[in-house]
């Protein structure tokens, strides 16, 4: 199946006389008729469902359909993009390990790398991707555990060279994590270029529609974990009756173990309630996906056009450094536009509060258009060399471009930027 077609009936395949749309099944536990089949879903969590807290089956179909547009093995949803980010990590590293990183990365990302990790015991490396990949290997460590990148950066919207860094990750031996949240899998596919797992914040596109928060993790299935440098995931873990999960899982190993370990003590798993309606997004996600990078690319144009706006950055513009990468790995730069406003933090203000159909919101990724003012907001707890090299600037606005009419978003940029 295509993709338009995946976003429809993957994940849930109604029997005969079964609901057509996917059912929500609100319970947090199941039953069974003797305390032997219990016991043998406590030692393999994939012989059944015990506790919502491991599964759900409205939330694994989306698990499901999530996998298949992907082209994973496995999936597994969390409550938050911020908690699959975390436990996507913890999941091979642990107190004594190292990462390596891209800057150019959510503020929220830099955060959780930089200071809760660290009080983990994980080390952050970061890496200038403009640097060699001589100069960037030399940074990993004996320690080091995996690289990390997004797709389209937020919100500098640096495309990512995946096959490069995938190439780079597994000369050394680690796996290569994507966030791939803005391009969503109808506009890339990272395991196509050489990623190892990918996470979203499915609370962006995927959900589109700003009622849920939300995030995954999927894997896909290819990376060797027995290459001597994971013993958390070959050798027996202790607090799983001694499994090993390369042996028992194979190609699965790395997603199971999520579930079995992680889930089962950090208990971030989505209500089946939250997991209805990302699928609903899902559904129209490769409508909204089209139209998002129309209207995007419209926007783009006007902005790059106007003499109020010091640079725009969107890799759909032949102006964008991004663009040639953009053609490679994307198949559409996304609604989400970055541009620098003459006059700095001061003038970006008074854009700020001069849009009227946009909302200046905390968000990225609606239906509906929004704006964001990255040094004062999402990214306030940088410093001044953090923001730079996470490439903003304080004149800088985070444009989400929404669905409605381009003419009347264009309409209300252009009174906005008349106001400055």
């Amino acid at each position: 199946m295509r993709d338009e077609t995946k976003c429809l009936h993957s994940g849930y395949t109604p029997k005969n006389g079964e609901p057509r749309v996917l059912p929500i099944v609100q319970s947090t536990t199941y039953v069974y008729d003797s305390a032997a089949e219990v016991a043998a879903i406590f030692d393999d969590p994939t012989r059944g469902l015990c506790y919502s807290r491991f599964g759900n089956p409205t939330v694994m179909a989306v698990e499901a359909k999530i996998a298949d547009l992907e082209g994973g093995v496995g999936a597994m949803c969390t409550t938050s993009g911020q908690a699959a980010s975390l436990l996507a990590i913890l999941n091979i590293c642990k107190a004594g390990d190292s990462i390596v990183s891209l800057p150019t990365i959510y503020g929220g990302t830099i955060n959780l790398f930089s200071f809760t990790l660290k009080k983990l015991g994980i080390e952050c490396i970061y890496v200038d991707g403009n640097s060699s990949d001589e100069e960037i290997k030399a940074r990993f460590k004996e320690n080091t555990k995996l690289f990390f990148g997004e797709t389209i950066a937020n919100p500098a919207l640096k495309v990512l060279d995946i096959e490069r860094f995938a190439n780079i990750a597994h000369q050394m031996g680690v796996p290569m994590l994507v966030d791939n949240t803005f391009a969503t899998p109808i506009l890339c596919k990272p395991f196509d270029f050489g990623a190892d797992i990918i996470i979203h914040s499915t609370t962006k596109y995927m959900d589109g529609h700003a009622v849920q928060v939300g995030g995954v993790i999927v894997d896909s299935g290819k990376f060797d974990w027995t290459n001597g440098k994971f013993p958390e995931l070959t050798e027996p873990d202790e607090s799983y009756h001694g499994i090993s999960y390369t042996e028992s899982y194979g190609r699965m190993a790395y997603i199971i173990k999520a579930r079995m370990q992680l889930m089962r003590d950090f208990g971030v798993y989505p209500a089946a309630h939250s997991a209805f309606l990302l699928n609903l997004g899902l559904e129209t996600l490769p409508v909204r996906m089209k139209q998002y990078c129309e209207n995007a690319q419209a926007v783009a144009e006007f902005l790059e056009g106007s003499d109020k706006v010091e640079s725009v950055i969107y890799p759909g513009l032949k102006s964008s450094p991004d663009y040639e990468l953009a053609k490679k790995y994307l198949k559409g730069s996304s609604g989400v536009i970055s541009f620098i406003i003459k006059g700095g933090r001061e003038a970006a203000a008074k854009f700020m509060d001069a849009v009227t159909l946009a909302s200046n919101q905390v968000h990225v990724a609606d239906i509906r258009t929004c704006v964001l003012h990255p040094a004062s907001e999402t990214h306030r707890q940088l410093t001044d060399e953090q923001l730079i090299a996470a490439g903003i600037d304080g004149g800088m606005i985070r444009l989400s471009v929404g669905l409605e009419n381009v003419e009347d978003i264009l309409a209300d940029l252009k009174a906005a930027l008349a106001a400055v």
